[in-house]
């Protein structure tokens, strides 16, 4: 019996596996501007290369170079858009092209655009953006008022009355659960199936949780989207082998004060990145999105309504 199997036979389920692949995809995140080739990624996830190959590729549906070029090319995407000041050539060093030629013409193949027309055009994709959500808002507010359901999906207006705040806030270690899939209803399913019976199996219920979307639903298919659902760990406390375990970086965020359904938590969002934040002054930072919520936070059995904490990075000024 190899080495990969005798460790596999040790573990019970597909927990540690998860564990494993989960700490790759970190990894990557934090090491983009570095070599990521297949013998780097295979030691971070204790497999050899050839188990590692094929258990990427299984587990995430393309393999592990075809997972390494779309994440640079997304966060180079981000980073023209939210940087104006960078270049392409900047750009492509800090997502790991060994030549902004490379990367121009990966970008290509992947956007149909150049680095340079995406960011040039940035401004006019985020006006088309919004008038996407406001002709929407306008068929919505026609529709027969016999359709209960169209009405219900309308763009909540209070929501423009969030007030946003710019604070600091702290590094933070948290146990978290992962899912890759589309963001929308079945996160709530996720954190009440998943995430809560651990929680509370855990004695955590009054720590304070966060959901963080790992990526931007504009730029990466949406079954390849990670969201995670993470719990803060007290001081000392040792998590379970089960879980994975990471740190969300502190920093200055842009926080709105949310209350609502999760149909109007993604209105919520929309609002935030299509009306306020081009219009804020701010710049955003790379480190993540989330969503913070108190530990006594539960939706409301009869609407499904909860409070929350939207936090966007933004640069120090």
């Amino acid at each position: 019996m190899d080495l990969n199997r005798m460790a596999a036979s040790a573990e019970a389920g597909t927990a540690a596996p998860n564990r494993r692949m989960n700490a790759v995809l970190d990894h990557i995140d934090r090491h983009l501007e570095a070599p990521l080739d297949l013998a780097v990624l295979a030691e971070v996830a204790h497999y050899s290369p050839f188990h590692f190959h094929r258990l990427f590729a299984a587990w995430l549906g393309e393999s592990a170079a075809a997972y390494v070029t779309r994440r640079r090319l997304e966060v180079g995407a981000l980073s023209l858009a939210s940087y104006p000041a960078l270049n392409v050539t900047e750009v492509a060093q800090q997502v790991g092209f060994g030549s902004p030629e490379a990367f121009a013409r990966a970008f290509k193949r992947h956007f149909g655009l150049t680095p340079s027309a995406w960011q040039r055009d940035t401004p006019q994709r985020w006006e088309a953006l919004r008038d996407a959500r406001r002709l929407q808002d306008r068929k919505l507010d026609q529709a027969p008022a016999s359709d209960p359901g169209q009405h219900a999906s309308s763009f909540n207006e209070e929501l423009v009355m969030m007030k946003v705040t710019v604070t600091t806030v702290p590094a933070t270690r948290v146990a978290y659960f992962r899912r890759l899939g589309a963001y929308g209803p079945q996160i709530g399913q996720f954190w009440a199936e998943t995430v809560r019976p651990w929680i509370q199996a855990q004695g955590l219920e009054s720590a304070r949780c966060y959901g963080v979307g790992w990526d931007d639903p504009q730029l990466t298919p949406p079954g390849k989207c990670r969201y995670d659902a993470c719990v803060e760990l007290p001081a000392g406390f040792a998590a379970p082998g089960a879980v994975s375990v990471q740190e969300l970086p502190g920093g200055r965020y842009a926080m709105a004060a949310f209350q609502g359904t999760g149909a109007e938590l993604a209105q919520a969002w929309q609002w935030l990145l299509t009306d306020w934040f081009p219009r804020s002054g701010h710049q955003l930072d790379m480190r993540p999105f989330f969503e913070r919520l108190s530990a006594a936070a539960r939706p409301d059995p009869q609407t499904g309504a909860f409070a929350c904490e939207l936090c966007i990075p933004i640069q120090r000024s």
